[in-house]
């Protein structure tokens, strides 16, 4: 029995176990399907997308996509302590200020997120008014300094668009550099972070290995959860509350594998329904990204990553090619003229990142393209049997809105007149699997056939549909989510950062919410007392 039980070690799950567990007075208990963050390759930037498709990753794909050809499309998610924050590139970006703002829920617009934001953040910039220092999070400059990724960013300005030296700050539209989540050349996740410096707490348990099947609902009260460690059957009880943090994929299927779902949807799987709530598994968004792929001559790519020079350097500085996180450099664009903000985040990195980064690369390239950012089509997670170790159904349904796959059209306009600017001619000798041409018809067939996910899942426990503003499932007692799936709508930008925040905020709002139950018990003993 422990006060709170948090299921999923992720990006969320590790801050909130942090934060919760500073009050010696609680017990928390975080539970995590996966192994602990011990291999080298996670710590090591250059290797995030080798974990790709290996233990470390739930290696999930969408079942088959009507608007993409009927392809499925890879997903990756962390299944590590640290979760996709283990595997990422490592991009901090917060999002827009009307991303925050148009969720429309109490408390969380942008200025009362900036504050959480700020309060993680160790920038390497120093304290300002969009920046904090002190917190666990290191937020740093690139360290990998690769000339075709900086050419790209003049290309732009050759193109037309203006730089942007802090995509963070007052402005998020224009070309530069990303700031990355790494700490002296390493990746800093949430784990190494938050949870790495909280293990010694006698108030803390962390559970890897725990497969979770369902959350325990007793009399609509969230009692506890059951699941497999090692493959033996255990149950863990939380007195308090018990929180969700398992990502915009499998915390729905929890919800859904314990009774809380659409009605209709848990007979069919002969799931007894704790309470019909449709909302749960549907409202999913992703950024779908369009992929520019160049090769060169130059060698500069990735592919060098690994020479002696490479590795004596980053064992002397933390610098060079073994710190690069992939898109080391990007851009916020409008695709029209009226748009409140940017609609497309560009994202280059100075490797060949084909087949959704799971075709090794074998010549040198810098890889480009947009990131669509405010996508009109919705997706969702359902069940593909009651057997908890099954995969989830997943649909993306990208571009089943027209308007998604016009937006895509310009988008990818704009990657293609980059790509002829004068500062990339030495890094375009060739593309990779054009487009048949630039006519409106041949861009669509191209985007059909090679767009794919660049990894930002949410949506699918939407604050004011599945959870409240203070996180808390509707319908159920004690039972909160907390990660990118309560996101109403996707932010503009990696979702990482905002994740981080969303947690931070929980941790205040659960914590206040255990202030005050404690303040009303030492009145009711005064009063016993008098």
């Amino acid at each position: 029995m422990y006060d709170y039980v948090i299921i999923g070690a992720g990006t969320a799950g590790c801050v909130l176990a942090a934060r919760l567990s500073e009050d010696p007075d609680v017990t928390v208990c975080l539970l995590e399907a996966g192994p602990p963050d011990t291999a080298d390759t996670i710590h090591l930037p250059v290797g995030a997308f080798r974990m790709f498709r290996t233990h470390l990753d739930w290696d999930y794909s969408t079942h088959e996509e009507p608007h993409l050809g009927r392809r499925r499309v890879y997903l990756p998610r962390g299944r590590v302590l640290g979760g996709s924050g283990s595997i990422n590139t490592m991009v901090y970006i917060r999002g827009n200020r009307v991303d925050f703002d148009g969720w429309r829920q109490p408390g969380w617009g942008y200025d009362d997120l900036l504050p959480y934001f700020k309060l993680s953040e160790d920038n390497e910039r120093g304290a300002s008014a969009h920046h904090g220092v002190g917190g666990p999070l290191a937020v740093s400059e690139g360290r990998s300094e690769n000339p075709s990724t900086a050419a790209f960013v003049e290309a732009a300005t050759q193109a037309g668009y203006r730089r942007n030296d802090d995509f963070n700050g007052a402005e998020q539209d224009g070309f530069g550099a990303f700031q990355v989540t790494q700490r002296d050349g390493r990746r800093c996740s949430t784990s190494t972070a938050f949870l790495g410096p909280a293990l010694d707490r006698p108030n803390l348990t962390v559970e890897t290995h725990f497969q979770a099947h369902r959350v325990l609902v007793e009399h609509g009260r969230a009692a506890g959860v059951t699941g497999t460690r090692f493959e033996e059957p255990v149950t863990i009880r939380a007195a308090r509350e018990v929180v969700l943090c398992a990502g915009a994929y499998n915390s729905p299927q929890l919800l859904l594998l314990s009774g809380i779902g659409p009605a209709e949807e848990l007979a069919t799987h002969g799931i007894d329904v704790v309470l019909d709530q449709p909302g749960v598994g549907r409202n999913l968004q992703d950024h779908a990204l369009v992929p520019l792929v160049f090769t060169h001559s130059q060698p500069v790519s990735l592919l060098t990553a690994n020479r002696p020079e490479n590795v004596e350097r980053y064992a002397a500085e933390g610098r060079g090619p073994l710190t690069a996180n992939g898109p080391e450099v990007g851009g916020f664009v409008r695709t029209k003229a009226g748009l409140s903000a940017p609609d497309v985040e560009f994202l280059a990195a100075p490797v060949m990142f084909a087949d959704s980064g799971l075709q090794p690369p074998d010549r040198h390239a810098i890889s480009f393209g947009p990131s669509m950012l405010t996508p009109r089509s919705r997706g969702s997670v359902t069940l593909v049997s009651s057997e908890p170790t099954a995969k989830p159904m997943i649909k993306h349904d990208y571009f089943a809105e027209e308007s998604d796959l016009d937006d895509a059209v310009e988008a990818t306009r704009i990657g293609l007149e980059i790509a002829r600017q004068r500062a990339l001619a030495p890094y375009n000798e060739a593309q990779f699997e054009p487009p048949a041409s630039e006519s409106d018809r041949d861009l669509r067939e191209f985007i059909r056939l090679y767009a794919h996910s660049i990894f930002h899942p949410a949506g699918t426990c939407a604050m004011g549909e599945v959870v409240d503003a203070e996180l808390r499932v509707l319908g159920v007692d004690a039972l909160r989510v907390v990660d990118a799936s309560v996101m109403p709508t996707l932010v503009r930008g990696n979702p990482n950062a905002a994740t981080i925040a969303i947690a931070e905020k929980a941790a205040d709002l659960i914590r206040g919410k255990e202030m005050l139950s404690r303040a009303e018990e030492d009145l009711r003993k005064v009063d016993t007392l008098a």
